[in-house]
């Protein structure tokens, strides 16, 4: 949780002027039953009705200016929390954007978006409740101990015994509590992810008529975050009633011992009041206290789960070298080179790519193909470093990736994905992710290689109705799969990039589609060197070189032709979805 506090640097006035403010409140309070006291033993014992109203009206000043420090301590507490709370979502956001895809998989999104969300609202919530309430209770606790003392000291003797046995019962109850928190956070996490699961997988649940499984599957899981919300609930909701009970006990002692000094004529029936007043300011602020310090349980654990995310390294660093550091070989006609590379994941027991070595030259198209689990998609994945590689080097124009800063090794590439992401906004918008400047004339054209044209100026071509300005909604989910692959197609071509990836992105397209855009890639490809990872043999048949994979190993390199004579494993796929008459072609 320290490690936080760096966030609250510029709120450093706030969060003195709020906790001061709160002290000024806490100091016009004490002052009330002294007041009240001096109204009884003096106002009406005297008869004094001059004296009495001079009383009231103190009394009304002393609340006016109360409540005035009140207001301005929630101000400045609701200024430095929010503030902090911002910033410490903006550098967790920041933060998340630097980690790896190996750090992203192991985390999760669901514990990123709880963590960003909920966690740091928790957080929010526990500064806040901190500086208003952590130094106004205990002094409240204090002043009222010390003012007791001086009405009476026999009487303060009271207080500071009530004040041991409930920090007892507090120091109790929190101890058993806090970890309980830690836990109900975890488990949240866990019904956020099946959340996230079920919707995004509502079609196939749908599907598959699977609806009560996984309805049973989620009240399992929120029965036992039930559970552990009960129990905590059943042990901390005992603060409560334990204070009431051992603050009341304490002034059933406090009226019977001050009846007994009063008939003794050591104490005066005022004197009694205000120390009634004072225990039962004493009340009122141990069960804010409680309250408190079960919010800043809660606010410490999720802290500490914010705090887990930024003290993750990414495994994939950017290299700080500058453009002539790098020594490019501009000149050469290897772009790309893999030499001897290998890759694993963390906790996996196997490598998915080991041993691969080959180059791919300027205006190249190599086809990468293979089975299910082959490693085609790890293979690509290494070129923007989305995972480094474990074993072996990549190089781009003869530099090692990993000397490259990642801004500068990522301009070069243009990547489609095989899970394609859009995001809210126009179709302009999204295909302009792949050049922010780029003009509606380089849109355009990148629509047309990509096959896009014709559903975007399907419904109406006036830049209103549709065309650029046609709405995209969050996730592209007002498109079909095939048009939300040709807009990602068309993002990459935008930006013009030295190497193209198309991460078997033809699989939502028709046979014909797909056949025109490469034919329309191949056109303008230029000095590009272009990745196509495909299941289909029809979509790289035609590649200049074609990189056939089997349990992440190369088994085959060459061209279409030179593969159906010497590769078992090509033989064997473009077997299986052409062979017409036992022949093949």
């Amino acid at each position: 949780m320290k490690k936080l506090f760096v966030y609250l640097k510029d709120y450093t006035k706030e969060c003195v002027l709020g906790p001061l403010f709160k002290m000024l409140e806490v100091f016009f309070e004490l002052l009330v039953p002294l007041v009240v006291a001096s109204i009884i033993d003096v106002g009406i014992a005297g008869g004094d009705r001059a004296y009495i109203a001079r009383r009231f009206l103190l009394l009304a000043a002393l609340a006016f200016m109360g409540v005035a420090c009140s207001i301005s301590a929630q101000y400045f507490a609701a200024r430095a929390s929010v503030g902090f709370a911002k910033r410490v979502r903006s550098a967790l956001f920041r933060h998340i954007q630097t980690l790896s895809h190996a750090e992203l998989d192991k985390l999760g999104v669901p514990t990123l978006v709880s963590r960003i969300t909920g966690d740091t609202n928790q957080v929010q919530t526990g500064l806040n409740l901190t500086l208003r309430l952590l130094l106004r209770s205990p002094v409240v606790v204090a002043g009222a101990t010390v003012m007791a003392f001086l009405v009476d000291f026999g009487a303060g003797c009271i207080f500071l015994a009530v004040i041991f046995v409930l920090a007892l019962v507090i120091f109790a109850i929190m101890k058993i509590c806090v970890p309980l928190y830690r836990d109900i956070q975890a488990r949240l996490d866990g019904v956020m992810g099946k959340v996230k699961e079920n919707l995004s997988g509502a079609r196939v649940i749908r599907a598959f008529a699977m609806e009560g499984q996984e309805t049973e599957k989620f009240k399992s899981q929120t029965g036992g975050l039930l559970q552990i919300q009960q129990k905590t609930s059943h042990i901390s909701v005992l603060l409560n009633p334990m204070t009431y009970v051992i603050v009341n006990l304490a002034v059933i002692v406090l009226i019977w011992t001050g009846a007994l000094r009063v008939q003794a004529g050591l104490l005066t029936q005022g004197a009694v009041v205000a120390l009634c007043n004072y225990m039962s300011q004493i009340l009122v602020e141990l069960i804010k206290l409680a309250d408190l310090i079960v919010n800043i349980a809660r606010a410490i654990a999720c802290g500490r789960r914010i705090e887990a995310v930024f003290e993750i390294k990414p495994s994939v660093s950017s290299s700080s070298a500058s453009e002539n550091e790098l020594d490019i070989e501009a000149e050469s006609e290897i772009l790309v080179e893999f030499e001897d590379v290998g890759l694993r994941y963390g906790g996996a027991g196997a490598d998915a790519v080991f041993g691969v070595s080959f180059a791919a030259r300027r205006g190249e198209t190599i086809g990468i193909i293979g089975g299910t689990g082959s490693g085609k998609t790890s293979l690509v994945g290494l070129i923007p470093r989305f995972y480094d590689a474990t074993g072996g080097q990549v190089r781009i124009g003869g530099v090692d990736i990993q000397k490259y800063p990642l801004s500068r090794l990522r301009d070069q590439i243009g990547f489609v994905s095989q899970q394609v992401e859009l995001f809210k906004g126009t179709i302009r918008d999204n295909v302009r992710w792949g050049k922010w400047d780029a003009t509606d004339g380089e849109i355009l054209r990148a629509l047309e290689i990509a096959q896009a044209l014709d559903f975007v100026y399907e419904n109406g071509g006036d830049g209103k109705a549709g065309g650029l300005d046609a709405a995209i909604e969050q996730g592209g989910k007002n498109l079909s799969g095939g048009q939300r692959q040709r807009l990602a197609i068309a993002r990459a071509l935008v930006k013009k990039p030295d190497i193209l990836i198309f991460d078997d992105n033809s699989s939502a397209l028709d046979y014909a589609t797909d056949a025109a855009f490469r034919a329309a890639l191949r056109r303008v490809s230029g000095q590009s060197a272009v990745f196509a990872v495909s299941q289909r043999a029809s979509s790289i048949r035609d590649a200049d070189r074609i990189i056939v994979l089997e349990k992440g190993a190369v088994v085959g390199n060459g061209t279409h032709q030179e593969l159906l004579e010497s590769c078992a494993v090509y033989r064997e796929i473009y077997g299986t979805q052409f062979q017409k008459g036992g022949s093949q072609t």
